[in-house]
């Protein structure tokens, strides 16, 4: 596989920031128009009368160059004169709101309250800012992640921003995912054989992919898929690169290991990339395993971990027999 732009058709199931980082890395070495990113809306909820949809934006932001690289979300050159009058009036300030961010969040809720379908908006948006890639909502029906805590059920911005994950988690729920129906593009670029390679980003697999693969059409889409399905890990030496990962793993009884990651996904994936500094754990995992620097830092090391996906996914689709189906793509 060229290690320039390339035709290689991809599908990234990604959350927010560490999967954008990822998706972004994608989106650099891949021709446009190839990359479809499947994105969480179990963060979506409604926050001072506006429809919020945190992993989309980071996505739509970060892919469009827009995004703030030292806070990981939000818009770059933001300003904060509506959060302050808000405060000073004894509003809500918990969930920081930019002025520029506004915007998306405004004409969001009124496309919505107009009948657009969530999918369509964030399409328009995304031509708008010159993203030459399809982002797609994992529904167009409402699904919203709910964390059953030491302080009872939290929504998950409740829990996430407000109680900064201070609570220790017990469950996790997704309340109306068993009824959504997944957004017909996402599930038939999964489905598709035209797909050449299927990335799950290594967003925490808890509370920003799981809303994903609750969606049951995504789901058996997944299972169903002809291209080889790729997860990256999200743990490096026994500990998540970016947010509350390790701790919600600890919380749940299980060990913040690649090992894992990879039991968390089984029935649904053909390989895993891991961070050779958890090589060791590579002869206990019973899947193809890509060795690979997964930390990134700037872009480059984005599209290095990007070419090196994409390279593992060539590598087992090439090493498939006519008619084949992942062994490992069981019923779990």
């Amino acid at each position: 596989m060229s290690t320039s732009r390339c035709t290689t058709r991809v599908v990234a199931v990604c959350g927010g920031v560490g999967g954008a980082k990822l998706a972004l890395g994608l989106y650099r070495v891949l021709a446009p128009d190839t990359l479809t990113v499947v994105g969480n809306t179990g963060d979506d909820f409604e926050h001072l009368g506006l429809h919020i949809s945190p992993d989309l934006d980071t996505v739509l932001y970060t892919l469009s160059g827009l995004a703030d690289r030292e806070r990981g979300w939000g818009r770059s050159d933001e300003s904060w004169d509506f959060m302050e009058a808000l405060a000073e009036l004894g509003g809500e300030d918990w969930f920081r709101l930019g002025d520029r961010d506004l915007a998306l969040h405004v004409l969001r809720t009124q496309r919505l309250r107009e009948s657009t379908a969530l999918s369509a908006f964030t399409a328009g948006i995304a031509r708008r800012l010159g993203i030459h890639a399809r982002i797609l909502p994992m529904s167009d029906d409402p699904v919203r992640t709910i964390v059953d805590t030491s302080e009872g059920l939290l929504p998950f911005q409740r829990y996430f921003v407000q109680r900064r994950c201070e609570p220790t988690v017990r469950r996790i729920l997704f309340d109306g995912a068993a009824t959504a129906r997944g957004q017909a593009d996402a599930v038939a670029a999964l489905r598709s054989h035209a797909t050449d390679a299927i990335v799950i980003c290594p967003s925490n697999p808890y509370l920003s992919v799981d809303p994903i693969l609750a969606v049951p059409t995504i789901r058996a889409a997944l299972k169903a898929a002809s291209a080889p399905i790729i997860a990256v890990s999200p743990i490096i030496g026994g500990q998540a690169v970016k947010g509350p990962t390790a701790k919600i793993m600890a919380e749940l009884g299980v060990e913040a290991t690649s090992a894992t990651i990879a039991a968390h996904y089984a029935g649904l994936i053909d390989g895993l990339v891991i961070d050779p500094s958890d090589g060791a754990e590579a002869a206990t995992i019973k899947l193809p395993i890509e060795l690979a620097p997964t930390l990134m830092r700037d872009l480059d090391d984005r599209k290095t971990l990007a070419r090196r996906v994409l390279d593992f996914a060539a590598r087992l689709a090439s090493e498939r027999a006519p008619g084949y189906r992942a062994v490992h793509r069981e019923a779990r």
